[in-house]
């Protein structure tokens, strides 16, 4: 144990920052589903691996516990990999170098993983006592969470007992989460033309400094989105009637995070003067999200030109320029509609996460979400004509349904009544707009009784991430009463 040692509880801190130690992004969580399956050897406890590196871990109920009902203990094995700037990390070979601020673990200018390797760690620490009162334990461990719930869609639960799950994916304590949006995945793909350009000049434009956040649990803050920025621009310039060609554009990292970034390189015709109307769009970005992103900067490079082999610069062409523009400020993004059957709570939205170019195509990735099922589909299908209109196809994938609230809950009144006697308080019981595993995994298992909660953990999906480590310590402890009472 290096940075934690003195935290408590000891167990749980000691296998996160362990957890953290191994490189866990999406897609590149085998190392640490592999530690999992030692850990389980080594303890005698018995395992499933599957082929996607989902990992089931079993342990049979404590002296006295044995006529109970088994009890799923359940979280996801990958993290959120979003880095500042100046960041040198490799997520895909080096682990997150932790630091302590204020009472909070956070790490060095990356997102922590918080989400969700506390619930692997509460786990751990659990399959790793001798002294802890409980019933079974069937620990379920996914992948791919964070791109689609790919590990809960694929998982077989057949071998699995219990009929109730606590979910340790939640980000605010006090809050019993048991209900949640459902989403799908929009990959809108742009054909593009190139053509050589002899004149004018090239021009490099970065977007940095946003606020970002969560896709779902931030987006009714209505934060700015980096892409859709960059968009805004070029339509700013096109109105101002500048003469341009874009030669690249990017931005962002996960279609389930807020993007923070993005920059586009253009090749502008004429006299013109750009940085004029640069600092013009500023400050009205500025004036218009003083509030939610105070420091947003763009900076404007003008860059030598970068020639083929034979002298010449390449660059899409008109059409595909102002086609690139156009998508980008016609498909929606953000809030498309709010609950009438839950005030304040969001129902539908999407958020644009990733622009990238690849030899012959512009791609945007968008994450959807919604708690009606319908308005989901109607949202992907609108996505769809509005694509098809410019010229672009619009995938849809990964669709995950809602999670339903269930009237009739026990361990809904087992948690509440828990909380009630730890805290003395009544915890808030409530519906998300963002997605956990449960409705997947209810409908893997019939009458699956699910609620979801965590510690509190803040600026998830950002550099800012960080976990309150009192927040931990108390978690823990109501998790482990809840384990008794069940």
């Amino acid at each position: 144990m290096g940075i934690t040692k003195g935290l408590k509880p000891a167990k749980v801190f000691e296998y996160f920052e362990k957890i953290c130690s191994i490189p866990h992004g999406s897609k590149n969580e085998k190392a640490l589903s592999d530690y999992c399956v030692e850990f389980a050897k080594e303890r005698g406890l018995k395992y499933y691996q599957d082929e996607l590196y989902n990992v089931i871990i079993v342990k049979e109920a404590s002296k006295g516990c044995e006529n109970r009902p088994a009890v799923i203990i359940q979280g996801h094995l990958d993290m959120v990999c979003e880095k500042e700037s100046d960041s040198t990390i490799d997520f895909e070979r080096d682990g997150i170098s932790l630091e302590i601020t204020d009472g909070y673990l956070h790490a060095d200018k990356t997102t922590l993983g918080g989400d969700d390797g506390i619930a692997v760690a509460y786990a751990l620490a659990i399959l790793d006592s001798d002294n802890i009162v409980h019933p079974k334990l069937e620990v379920v461990l996914t992948v791919c969470e964070e791109l689609g719930m790919e590990g809960a869609s694929g998982i077989d639960l057949s071998m699995l007992e219990g009929r109730m799950l606590l979910n340790i994916d939640s980000e605010e304590e006090g809050c019993l989460l048991t209900s949640c949006a459902g989403g799908c995945h929009v990959t809108c793909r742009l054909p593009v033309h190139y053509e050589e350009l002899k004149s004018g000049k090239t021009f490099r434009i970065d977007i940095n400094g946003l606020t970002g956040g969560h896709s779902g649990c931030e987006i009714h803050k209505c934060r700015a989105n980096a892409d859709i920025l960059a968009g805004r621009l070029l339509l700013f310039l096109r109105d101002r009637g500048f003469d341009f060609r874009i030669a690249d554009i990017r931005g962002g990292r996960k279609d389930n995070a807020i993007p923070v970034d993005s920059s586009f390189t253009i090749n502008v015709c004429g006299t013109k003067e750009i940085n004029t109307a640069i600092d013009d769009f500023t400050d009205i970005i500025k004036r218009e999200y003083k509030t939610s992103d105070p420091d947003i900067i763009l900076h404007i490079t003008e860059i030598s030109e970068t020639p083929d082999e034979s002298g010449d610069f390449k660059v899409l062409d008109k059409l595909s320029t102002d086609a690139v523009v156009n998508i980008i400020n016609s498909l929606p993004n953000g809030i498309i509609a709010m609950s009438s059957d839950m005030p304040g709570m969001v129902e539908t939205s999407l958020n644009l996460g990733v622009i990238d170019m690849d030899k012959d195509r512009v791609v945007m990735h968008y994450l959807l979400r919604s708690s009606k099922d319908s308005s989901l589909d109607y949202l992907a299908a609108r996505m769809q004509c509005i694509s098809s209109l410019l010229g672009a196809e619009a995938e849809i994938s990964a669709q995950y349904p809602a999670w339903e609230y269930v009237p009739d809950s026990k361990l809904r009144a087992v948690m509440i009544e828990a909380y009630k006697d730890i805290y003395k308080e009544q915890p808030r019981v409530e519906s998300i707009h963002a997605g956990v595993e449960c409705g997947l995994l209810s409908a893997k298992i019939k009458g699956l009784d699910c609620v979801s909660f965590g510690p509190d953990i803040l600026d998830i999906h950002t550099p800012r991430e960080r976990l309150d480590i009192a927040s931990v310590q108390r978690t823990w402890e109501y998790l482990l009463e809840v384990l008794k009472r069940l």
